[in-house]
């Protein structure tokens, strides 16, 4: 069974940085893209970032710059290091994974966690 728990959030000021952690258990090392999104209350929930299964990473314009998405293959554990980090970034930031490409939107992800918590006060 696969399961996705996300660690790492927490609360900071502006201008701060956290990493946060998705550790992947039941799931293959390889061949997966998988992502972190942004859920703010009563928006529609935001892809911050993408790891594709060659390697390659890709991200949101608000992400880019100071956002960087990683993955340690022998501990299958996904990483967001957030730097520079502003009011704007507060939010439940969650990692899904889906076998081959990558997609776009939530719902396309095979598997999903729960979310950690990250507040940026000003």
């Amino acid at each position: 069974q696969v399961q996705l728990v996300e660690s790492g959030g927490g609360s900071v000021q502006a201008g701060g940085s956290l990493r946060l952690s998705c550790a992947a258990s039941g799931l293959a090392e390889r061949g997966y893209c998988m992502a972190w999104f942004r859920q703010v209350p009563g928006k529609t929930r935001e892809r911050v970032a993408r790891l594709h299964s060659d390697g390659t990473a890709d991200y949101a314009d608000s992400a880019e710059g100071r956002f960087t998405i990683s993955k340690d293959n022998a501990e299958n554990t996904l990483y967001l290091q957030l730097t520079d980090l502003k009011p704007e970034d507060t939010g439940t930031y969650s990692c899904a994974a889906v076998l081959g490409r990558c997609v776009e939107v939530w719902w396309g992800y095979m598997y999903r966690g729960q979310g950690t918590q990250v507040t940026v006060s000003s």
